[in-house]
């Protein structure tokens, strides 16, 4: 929350000087005032100021005296303002939104085709995020981190749009040997660059979710952790940790765990899909379906609405000076100033 106050550092400076300037303007007056009482009158012209070129003259000459006397006090109440100092006070109440989110999202073959879906209804719901920070881990048969948690949405997005199109690749259709099917696979093996570190294994599911538990810093503060999930359980290999173990470990760090299963169809109800919703679900998370297309929302609201904690941060001030007006009104009382006095001592 912010409120801004526009005031002036030292508005007693303000006053003192209109008073000084309205003293000499009082003084100039009286003593205007007894000169004129002193002054010798010359015979015979009471009738030149009936002439039609005196009166005009006395009118212009009017006119002259008020607008330089108007030029003479934009002038000083510039000068004034500047001497007071004018400034913006601005108080900012940060709220810090303390949810952290790591989208962990396993990029085997055969769950690109979820992935891509996935990332594009995150960054989407990143777009209305307001201090949560991010982070997006990849995995295979060994684990690449993207971007760690940060509240730098500009990155987020950018990484996110990368991922995105590159997970887009028709990885079904793709063909070793017809050329014509290879358009956009080299943004993909970028992005995956990394997470084939364990040669004849992959998909180590256990693995890729320890390391994406690791990702959660600042334990001893009071934060809200979630890591969302994506993967079809369908490891192929020796995992250092299996998916149990690999629970046991977020649950150890007060992380909540949500599953988006992306396996095939064939696996639906299979020893991968039970041990997979188990798991999670005996945690205190929940699972869905990857290609539910609301699944993604129903996390990010899961965790806006149930684990959100705000710290209000102590009020910043900050005093910002404001003297283009003043100035501007300083010099345009003074041009002002100067043609008009020499109009009237011409």
């Amino acid at each position: 929350m912010t409120s801004t106050q526009w005031g002036m550092v030292w508005p007693w400076a303000l006053a003192a000087v209109l008073l000084a300037v309205a003293a000499v303007a009082f003084f100039a007056w009286r003593t205007r005032r007894e000169d004129r009482a002193a002054a010798r009158w010359v015979a015979h012209t009471e009738g030149l100021e009936e002439l039609p070129e005196v009166r005009r003259a006395l009118r212009e000459y009017t006119v002259l005296r008020g607008a330089t006397a108007g030029a003479l006090v934009l002038a000083v109440v510039g000068a004034a303002a500047l001497v007071a100092r004018p400034v913006d006070r601005e108080t900012r109440t940060d709220t810090f939104g303390t949810r952290d989110i790591v989208l962990c999202l396993d990029v085997s073959g055969s769950m690109v085709p979820f992935d891509s879906e996935i990332v594009s209804t995150f960054r989407k719901l990143v777009e209305g995020f307001d201090g949560e920070r991010i982070g997006l881990s990849v995995f295979n048969s060994t684990s690449r981190t993207v971007f760690p948690l940060t509240d730098d949405y500009a990155l987020v997005l950018e990484e996110l749009e990368i991922a995105e199109q590159a997970l887009r690749f028709d990885i079904e259709a793709f063909d070793p040997l017809d050329p014509l099917t290879w358009e956009g696979l080299d943004p993909l093996l970028e992005f995956v660059a990394g997470t084939e570190g364990v040669p004849a294994q992959a998909s180590l599911i256990g693995d890729g979710l320890a390391s994406c538990a690791l990702l959660f810093d600042e334990q001893a503060t009071d934060r809200s952790r979630s890591i969302i999930l994506a993967t079809d359980n369908d490891p192929y290999g020796e995992p250092v940790y299996t998916l149990p173990q690999a629970v046991e470990v977020v649950t150890e760090r007060d992380v909540t765990l949500y599953g988006l299963y992306g396996g095939d169809e064939m696996l639906r109800g299979s020893p991968q899909n039970e041990e997979f919703t188990t798991a999670i679900e005996e945690a205190g998370g929940m699972s869905w379906f990857a290609e539910d297309t609301g699944a993604v929302a129903e996390v990010i609201r899961d965790v806006t609405e149930e684990q959100a904690v705000a710290l209000d941060a102590d009020p910043q001030r900050i005093v910002t000076d404001r003297p283009l007006p003043w100035f501007v009104l300083l010099v345009v009382g003074l041009l002002l100033l100067l043609v008009l006095r020499r109009r009237v001592g011409g």
